[in-house]
């Protein structure tokens, strides 16, 4: 089990020895966009391609959501993170240690990065979330960090829920964040495939998933979500 600190406040101050083991020294994104090599693919604008391979991003997503999310999350078991893009959530899990890793990216050229990267150490899939080609019960851990908001559509996202709940282990956790929608968010995501998830009925629709003991909590910009399968 991972406990962090001072997760409530998002404060990475507070956690400087986290942050010296999964912040990684290169760039990488979490953010759905799939950037690969340059090029912006799955319509991600140019603005939204250079804020996720900034230093900042990478300090908001590793060094403040990432531990709010892992926080009391056990992840001894296998582990599956769906949409990874280049991999900044990816190198932070194998900087804390998880040995039994998966990555399901929808992207061939950014799934190929990640396998280059990282050899055996990290199984890298290339698929649709919607649509896992994992069998039942495949996982001990779902992590879905930032990622919802880039389906495009409501009911694929539902289907991202069943399916993760499909692929989990009875009792197993599916845990995420995603961003909360705001005039500034969507102007920065103009001509982005954008479909924010609202988390006030986020609860029921992880319950109609077919998962108990869900949370969600919500924060000014973002908020972070857990359930388990049943």
């Amino acid at each position: 089990m991972i406990t962090w600190i001072g997760t409530k406040e998002l404060a990475c101050a507070e956690r400087p020895s986290v942050l010296s083991r999964i912040l990684p020294d290169g760039t990488g994104n979490s953010c759905g966009s799939r950037v690969g090599g340059g090029r912006i693919v799955l319509g991600v604008n140019w603005l939204h391609q250079r804020y996720c391979v900034s230093e900042k991003w990478r300090e908001e997503m590793v060094g403040q959501t990432l531990p709010w999310v892992l926080e009391d999350v056990e992840l001894d078991g296998p582990v599956l993170e769906i949409g990874p893009g280049p991999g900044l959530v990816t190198e932070a899990l194998v900087r804390l240690g998880v040995a039994d890793l998966t990555t399901l990216e929808i992207e061939p050229e950014a799934a190929e990065g990640l396998r280059r990267r990282y050899g055996t150490q990290v199984r890298v899939e290339v698929g649709d979330a919607a649509a896992m080609p994992f069998s039942n019960a495949s996982f001990g851990t779902v992590l879905c960090c930032t990622m919802l908001h880039h389906v495009p559509t409501r009911e694929a996202q539902d289907r991202v829920l069943t399916e993760s709940r499909r692929v989990l282990w009875p009792d197993g956790v599916l845990a995420g964040s995603d961003s909360r929608t705001s005039l500034g968010f969507r102007m920065f995501h103009v001509f982005d495939v954008h479909n924010p998830v609202d988390p006030q009925n986020f609860p029921e629709r992880l319950t109609a998933a077919g998962f108990s003991d869900v949370s969600v909590d919500p924060v000014e910009d973002r908020f972070r979500f857990r359930a388990v399968a049943l």
